[in-house]
């Protein structure tokens, strides 16, 4: 029993940290898609910087708009991801918790017909 309710511990913490690294996926994603509307409102021979470090460096808008575009992507499919494993493990919590009913269930019945204490 005690270690049904182990793993079922640390399921319900990984669940957690997925639930929480989606999160700041989503953030990121509004981030991006905000920057990615702003160089739409851009002319092609404008001016784009991106700060590295201390540093402001010139950047072409079609390179500016291919790393944006790219972190989008990547984000999406990292966020699937995340959402394919919330969801396996959410299933996993809920075999678990049936699993330890079931273990309960089967302790307060009693010990099971034809192996009942013997009375001396």
């Amino acid at each position: 029993m005690k270690s049904v309710c182990a793993t079922l511990r640390a399921w319900a913490v990984e669940l957690q940290e997925a639930v929480d690294s989606r999160q700041r996926l989503e953030a990121q994603k509004t981030e991006n898609l905000g920057v990615q509307k702003e160089f739409a409102k851009l002319k092609d021979d404008e001016t784009i910087y991106k700060l590295i470090g201390p540093v402001l460096l010139k950047q072409e808008k079609a390179e500016a708009e291919s790393t944006v575009n790219g972190r989008l992507e990547f984000i999406g499919k990292e966020i699937s991801r995340l959402e394919k494993q919330i969801q396996d493990t959410q299933v996993s919590l809920e075999r678990k918790k049936a699993e330890i009913i079931q273990i309960q269930a089967a302790a307060q019945a009693g010990p099971p017909p034809g192996k009942q204490a013997v009375k001396a």
